[in-house]
Parts: C-alpha cells; sequence; structure tokens
C-alpha cells in the first residue's frame, strides 16, 4: 500500500471515529434537536467521504476493500453539494449502524499499511 493510501485511510478513520465519539450516548430526538451536532456530523461524513474519494481515484484497489464505499461518497456528496436535501433519518441510521463497522473496516486496512512486510516499512518505493 502506498503512504498516501494509509494517510487517507487514517483520515477517513479519524472522521468517523470523531462521528462516533460526537454521537455517544446521544439519543436520535438529541440529534435531530441539536444544529451544532448534526453540524459537526455532517462536517466529518463529508471529510470522510472526501478521503475516501481521493483513495478511490488515487488507488483503486485499497478503496475497492472497502465496503459500501460507493454510498459513503455518494453521502458525502449529498452533504457537500445537496445539503438542502439531507435526509437526517439516513444520517443518524449511518451513525448508529454502519459507523462501528465502517472503523473496524479502516482500522483493518490501517493495521496491514503498518505491517512490517508492507513496501513502505521496508522502504521500496
Amino acid at each position: 500500500m502506498r503512504l498516501e493510501s494509509a494517510k487517507l485511510l487514517w483520515d477517513a478513520s479519524e472522521a468517523a471515529k470523531a462521528v462516533r465519539t460526537f454521537t455517544e450516548d446521544v439519543t436520535r430526538d438529541q440529534f435531530f434537536a441539536d444544529l451544532l451536532l448534526r453540524s459537526a456530523v455532517e462536517r466529518q461524513l463529508e471529510v470522510l467521504g472526501e478521503a475516501l474519494v481521493r483513495l478511490r481515484r488515487d488507488d483503486l484497489e485499497t478503496a475497492g476493500r472497502i465496503p459500501d464505499l460507493r454510498k459513503i461518497i455518494g453521502m458525502r456528496n449529498v452533504i457537500a453539494h445537496e445539503y438542502g436535501d439531507i435526509d437526517y433519518e439516513t444520517v443518524w441510521v449511518v451513525v448508529t449502524k454502519y459507523i462501528g463497522p465502517l472503523i473496524a473496516d479502516l482500522d483493518r486496512l490501517l493495521a496491514e499499511a503498518d505491517s512490517p512486510t508492507d513496501p513502505i516499512k521496508l522502504g521500496s518505493p
């Protein structure tokens, strides 16, 4: 895995972890009532999606190993370009059901990048 790919995976993972942190112990009603919280979650989902857009552009093989990549990027596009049409029910489902497994997938890929047999660690191009 290329060094730039690992950096993008790290960015995506950190954004996903921020979403999880922001929404821990938050109820659906609290989420819907809190503009600041929704805005923070939106921003992190946008960062997450943008990192994966760049990963897909630069390293299609690694990006292809991320489940639901197309949907994640699609959500980023809605948040960035169709902000008036954000379906917060969908955002809530993503936050409560899909962020945890996504973090696990991203961290698994990052762990592979840290593997001692990885060309990045061995100094290979």
